[in-house]
Parts: structure tokens; sequence; C-alpha cells
């Protein structure tokens, strides 16, 4: 592979992404602080802004004056690192900033000694371990280093003893809603009797779930966005504000700037907002409000620090309003071990609830849409659409319905939505942001019936609108919080709960709305709901808080009198088909009756390159539970067990029935190596 081209490829989750160089812009990172005046008088290029999480300064050049202007900053002996800015191939409007980090994954039985060997030569300093990963390490590229973290990590690629490798990158982050229009001040979303524009069952039956429940301050809800407006009188009250964490400036008041709009402000009240005779009341107003505040930008050490903090300051659940502004973007190793880690370590090992916005693009989460009539051809023909986070499978994906019972017209969609909840409904739009300048996506000319959602909002005149409330707040971002704080009355009637269970209850009990209408700008219709009973639009429903509170606290563990332990193996040798999404299935029947207690796996795999594959179990309910990531890298044997210990996503699983028809499903991802599953094994104990 030529230098140039292993500059231009970046390893990213398993994938290989392709990236184009910007030719008007660069970063450096300098050794001292200096003011924005001093920023502004240095003569490379003009000064634009500072990625403070990264101390990385972005300037602007002349397309032609960019190498001598990267030259000039490199010879500065007050400059650290200096690197171009990157675009990855269709997605044109997502700028990528280089970090000075590299996460290289060692093959078991590397030792110190030879991986110091190994870094050495490209200047990398050991910085520190990857929690959750084994023999995995997060390295610093010294000023010493000639070449960039790009190239350094694709020549380590190539080496047998690496298993995975990726330089950390920044991306901006993309709010998933920018309120529009349409005043209508009742939280009709919550409970409504009818009304204009308010079709039966729109709302989420929350007056019932409070029957049971109004919430409890020992479920904590982190709602983790831009900023939040703690002086709201709705945010009042003994013990509501708990572990406040500003990362954008590293200290603890996460307060909006003076030109914040504050969309965390909007979604921490949907969720959260306490009862006190004003104002308005979140769906679990009894419940604790965890504010974290973003970098604004997406890299592995932001992503690690805001779980992190949730996890270690005791959140119950964590509602993340937000993605990549990109049109495709797989997460990254450490980004994907820190979801996992708060899904099975929070809560001292129940795990946190982890919620993520579908987005309001009207684009699958995973998948591929032919494209046409973007504003100056920004996209066309067949463009592949990846959200990382919506997919990972701790994650719980929410789309948006609206006051009408109907898909919101923005909605993202696909397979991995988990469920829906209700929001405002208006055209799409996906925007691509570049120091304020925003470029929308083909819109939908038609109007869009539906009402807006009534939200906390910053106190008088700053904010969305005057007043201490916005009318129109919207998009999946405010029906993520809507599901976030169903989610905590379930934790706050039984909080033994597993984070798996609590998404099992939200999926069983949703309302399985239908809208057979084709969709207004792609014409599709995804509507209603397959043999599983899921929906591509809906996910498993509406989310119902009345039924899923209910069938929380009427949830009790059953004491086992004794266990009894039954197995089933099968022997049969199966080819893996290359680079197929359908993958292979290979099944065992189990005939006991009995209640799972535990369960155990184990897999015999030879491949050519076993990190081109996912493995997961599917059970005969056909719930799916993934065993294996693509993590595996250069490794070409698998003889491993899987427990309820090593993998806490089995958990899920536990207290299902054991009978029936059990099946482990390989997918192959990429294309060149080949490989088979030998054989398998599963364990039950009822």
């Amino acid at each position: 592979m030529s230098g140039d081209r292993l500059g231009l490829i970046l390893q990213r989750g398993g994938e290989e992404l392709i990236l184009e160089k910007v030719s008007d812009r660069f970063t450096v990172r300098l050794t001292l602080d200096l003011t924005s005046e001093q920023l502004s008088q240095i003569n490379w290029g003009v000064w634009q802004c500072t990625i403070a999480n990264a101390k990385i300064q972005l300037f602007k050049v002349a397309a032609e004056q960019l190498e001598v202007a990267m030259s000039q900053a490199r010879a500065d002996e007050n400059v650290a690192f200096a690197s171009h800015v990157y675009t990855i191939k269709g997605n044109p409007g997502t700028f990528v900033y280089l970090h000075d980090q590299i996460t290289i994954q060692f093959a078991a039985g590397v030792d110190g000694v030879r991986i110091d060997a190994i870094a050495s030569p490209f200047h990398l300093v050991l910085d520190q371990p990857v929690l959750g990963l084994p023999n995995t390490f997060v390295f610093l590229v010294t000023k010493q280093a000639t070449t960039n973290p790009i190239k350094i990590a694709n020549h380590l690629q190539a080496l047998p003893e690496v298993l995975a490798v990726e330089p950390n990158i920044l991306v901006q982050t993309e709010p998933h809603y920018k309120p529009r229009d349409l005043l209508y001040p009742q939280q009709w979303y919550l409970n409504h009797n009818g009304g204009n524009q308010l079709a039966p069952g729109s709302h989420i039956s929350v007056e019932k779930a409070w029957d049971i429940t109004r919430g409890v301050r020992s479920v904590v809800v982190a709602v983790v966005d831009d900023s939040f407006d703690l002086n709201h009188p709705d945010f009042q009250g003994r013990g509501k504000i708990v572990a406040p964490r500003d990362l954008k400036n590293n200290d603890f008041l996460p307060l909006p700037d003076d030109n914040d709009a504050s969309h965390g402000t909007a979604c921490a009240g949907i969720a959260i907002a306490e009862e006190n005779a004003t104002g308005i009341v979140g769906v679990a107003p009894g419940c604790a409000l965890m504010p974290i505040r973003t970098t604004g930008f997406l890299d592995d050490e932001s992503i690690e620090d805001i779980f992190n903090w949730a996890i270690e300051k005791g959140a119950s659940v964590i509602s993340c309003s937000w993605g990549a502004s990109a049109v495709y973007f797989p997460l990254s190793l450490r980004q994907r071990a820190a979801l996992t880690r708060a899904a099975t370590q929070g809560r001292k090992g129940k795990g946190c609830v982890i919620l993520f916005a579908a987005g309001n693009a009207n684009r699958p989460i995973n998948g591929v849409v032919n494209e046409r009539n973007w504003p100056q051809n920004l996209l066309s023909g067949n463009t592949e659409w990846l959200s990382g986070f919506t997919i990972h499978t701790d994650v719980i994906a929410v789309a948006a319905s609206t006051s009408l019972n109907k898909k919101a017209a923005y909605s993202n969609w696909g397979t991995n939505i988990a469920l829906c909840a209700p929001s405002n409904n208006a055209p799409p739009g996906m925007w691509f942001q570049d120091a304020g300048f925003m470029q929308t996506q083909p819109a939908i000319a038609s109007y869009q019936a539906g009402l807006g959602m009534l939200t906390t909002d910053q106190i008088g005149a700053a904010g969305y609108e005057s007043g201490n409330f916005t009318s129109n707040f919207g998009g999946t971002s405010s029906a993520t919080p809507v599901v976030a704080g169903v989610a905590a009355l379930i934790l706050s009637a039984n909080p033994d709960l597993t984070a798996a269970q609590v998404k099992k209850i939200l999926q069983e009990t949703a309302d399985k709305i239908i809208d057979v209408n084709p969709d207004p700008q792609l014409g599709l219709r995804a509507g209603t709901y397959d043999a599983k009973g899921h929906s591509q639009w809906f996910g498993y429903g509406k989310v119902n808080a009345a039924k899923a509170v209910q069938a929380a606290s009427q949830l009790r563990a059953v004491a086992s009198s004794g266990t009894k332990q039954i197995s089933g193996k099968n022997e049969t040798q199966i080819a893996i088909p290359d680079n197929n999404r359908q993958g292979i299935k290979s099944a065992i029947a189990i005939s006991d009756t009995g209640t799972i207690q535990n369960l155990q796996i184990t897999v015999n795999i030879t491949h050519d390159f076993l990190g081109d594959l996912e493995i997961y179990l599917i059970a005969p309910n056909n719930q799916q539970v993934l065993l294996q990531n693509r993590t595996l890298g250069r490794r070409t044997t698998l003889q491993t067990t899987y427990t309820v210990r090593s993998q806490p996503s089995l958990k899920q699983l536990l207290s299902l029935p054991a009978k029936g028809r059990w099946q482990l499903w390989l997918i192959d991802y990429a294309p060149q190596d080949i490989g088979k599953l030998n054989s398998w094994e599963l364990t039950i104990e009822t």
C-alpha cells in the first residue's frame, strides 16, 4: 500500500473508512496556552476556534497556501502536533480532526517488552489501558513522530501481534432537533383525552403509572447534552441535581453560554421536571437529574469521560439526544467499550439503561438510500448511512411518533430501532455544521400535521423562546427523554431489574401503533410489524408508561429450589459465507420445559481473519444477543465459552423458557477472508 493511501484509510470499528483531505484548513496543538487575541495574531492562517477537549486550534487558509502554512506551523518550537483536516468519503459535510492518541489491541501473549518494541519506532508513549478490552492500550503520539496517527495505525495493523488499531478522531456533535414552529402549551404527550390533532392513545398513559410511582430520588437520570439552566424552577428541590459535570469547561457548572439555546434544558425538562405546582412536570418528576455537558465533539476520550462519570456517580438511566454529524459513523473500540461498560457495570453490576435518539434525517440508522435532489448535489446515488451509537447492542434507539400516532416525517428508522415515543412533526433536516453554516437535505414541501412538545427553556429571554418554557420542541431529541423518564419510573418501581430487563419490559409493553401511509419524502411503507413484532419505523411500538411500570412492579424473582443442567451440541461443520450480511445459522433443540437460571455457549470457529465476524445467540423467542463483536482482529482460531459473567448481555435471557430452537448466527462483514463454524454447544441451568 502506498504512503499516500496509508494516510487516507481510517481504521474504525473493524472497518476501513476512506478519508479525503480538506484543502483550506488544518489543526495544531500548541505547547503553551494562548488567548483568543494571541491566536488571532498568528500568521500561519486565520484562527477559527479551539477544540478544547483535545487542546487543538483550527486554522483556515487559502487552498494553495495549505502545505506552506502547515510547514511553518510544524517548524515552530511551540507546536507539538500539526495535522490536515479530513472528511469521510461520502460524508462531505463531516470534518474529521486528528487527536494525538492511538488505541492498539494486541494479541494474547504479547508482553510489555514486545509492546514497547512495537511502539517505540513510531515514537508512541503508553498512556493508559482501555477498560474492558484485554491487552488494549492508549498511546500518545509524541512530537518526535514523523508520521501522522492515521499512517501509524495502518503500519501497525499489518503486524501479526496487533489485532486492531485505531487513531482517535474528533467529529462535531449534532443535536437531534432544532425547534421550529407551532406553539401548543399542553403536555399532550403525557396524557390527553383527545382534541385538535390528537389521536386516541397517542400519549404515553403516564397518569396510571404515577398511581404506582412518580419516581424516587435514588433513581438518577443522566441527561447528556450541550448545557443546562440549573436555575430553572422546575429543576429545584432537595436532592434534585446530582453530580453535575461540564466537560467543555472542565468544571461542575454545565450552564449555558450567552449564545446557547440550551438543548439540554429542554431535554431534561421532558424527562424529570419537578412536580412543584408551577410550570411543567416531567415523566419521572420524583427522580434526580445528573446534567452532563459535552465538549461538543465526539472522540474516544470525550465518550469515555461521559460514561465513566455516569457510572462512577451512580446514574441509573443515560439519555443522549445527539449523534455524530456524519452520514456514516461506526464507533471505535474505545467508544463501544465505554457504552458496554456502562450497560453492564453501572448500577453496581445491574447496568445503566442507555438511550440514544435515532436522529432526524428520515434515513436508516444502518442502511442504503439512493440519494438525489440534495442542494449542490452534496449526496447522490446509493449512499450508506450508519449511526454507530444507535446500533450498539446495549443501546435503546428511540424513534419519534406524532400526536396523530403516525411516523414523524423526520424520524430515522431501521431494524435497530427499539421503540418510539411521542414528539412533534416536521420536514426532515440533517445538519452539516461549519462555523455556524447550516446545510440542509432535501425538504418536504407539504405541511405535516402534529403538535409540538412543551418543555423547559432557559429562564427569561434566552433560549428558544421568551419566558421559561418552549412549546415547539420536538424531534427524536424530545422522544428520547420521554423513554428515559419511563425507564426511570420502571427502576423506581423495581430497582432490582437489570438494564436488559428494563429494555425488555419497555419493548414488550409498547403499543403497536400502525401507519399504513407512505413516507412523504421517500415513499417507503414501514409502519406495520413483522412476525417478530418489530416495525422499522416504530421499533416494538410506542412506549406505554402505565403498562411498563405495572409490569416492573409485578415482576418478582422466583427463587429456585434447585437447578438442573441440560445441554445440546451441534457438530455439523458449516462454511461462513464471505461478506454476507445474511450469515449462517446453526440450531440446537432443547426439549426441557424449565426456566433459565443460567446458561453458557461454547464455540469452535476457524477463520482467516476473525475480526470480520459478529456472533449472535438467538433464543427460541427470536431474541438476539450479541456474543462477539468485531474485535478479534487477526486471530484465526476461536475456541471459547461465553457465560453470563463474561457476556452480561446474556442476562436478558434469564427467566425465559429453555424449551425450543436455539440458534448460533455468524455474520462475515468484510470481503476476502473465509472460515467455518466447526461446532458449538449450549448448556442451560433450569
